[in-house]
């Protein structure tokens, strides 16, 4: 039975949301990508009248990826700048961690290798198009994805910024909740 440390990235590890920061770096670096801008609100616009569905809405968002075209670049340039935000102090000590993310793959896949993460679970995005190739990584799907990584486990410590994780919080030994730089216990 493998004993895991698991972590939620955005608001969590990293100080912030990764893809809105990524989205905000890419425009200043080309400001043509605000051509985008229309389909992001238009996909933001039929989710909160609830007629489309979150990843329909998230697929929208990512839509500027098409206009950039070196996104590996991109990355690797944005998290030299944005490395200052992972909080390494919950990493510290740690072994066999889990970030488990509703954020891109392509995105994290970089700085979870920096700090050695073991596995990252995580949304995948097609890097050149924006488009989902599955299910958005959120909620019970985070359960269902470590369940389809692990088939023994147990989570150790459970690290989150958001009640939406809960399903992951019940099934571990110790939950923590993150709010900025304070790590208190999920119950």
């Amino acid at each position: 039975m493998k004993e895991l440390n698991v972590y939620d990235f955005d608001g969590t590890i990293y100080d912030g949301d990764s893809s809105v920061d990524f989205y905000l770096y890419s425009l200043k670096s080309n400001i043509l990508l605000i051509r985008y801008l229309p389909i992001q609100v238009y996909g933001m616009v039929l989710y909160i009248l609830k007629i489309k569905s979150k990843e329909y809405f998230k697929e929208k968002y990512f839509s500027f990826l098409k206009g950039i075209k070196n996104v590996d670049e991109y990355v690797k340039n944005f998290w030299d700048k944005n490395n200052k935000k992972i909080k390494y102090n919950l990493l510290e000590g740690k072994e066999n961690i889990v970030v488990i993310s509703a954020s891109p793959d392509f995105l994290l896949a970089p700085i979870c290798s920096k700090i050695k993460v073991e596995k990252l679970i995580a949304t995948k995005v097609n890097k050149k198009t924006g488009k989902f190739e599955g299910k958005n990584c959120h909620g019970e799907e985070k359960v269902k994805r470590l369940n389809k990584e692990y088939d023994e486990y147990v989570i150790k410590e459970f690290y989150s910024d958001s009640k939406s994780d809960e399903y992951l919080a019940k099934l571990a030994k110790n939950s923590y909740l993150v709010k900025k730089y304070q790590v208190i216990d999920w119950k």
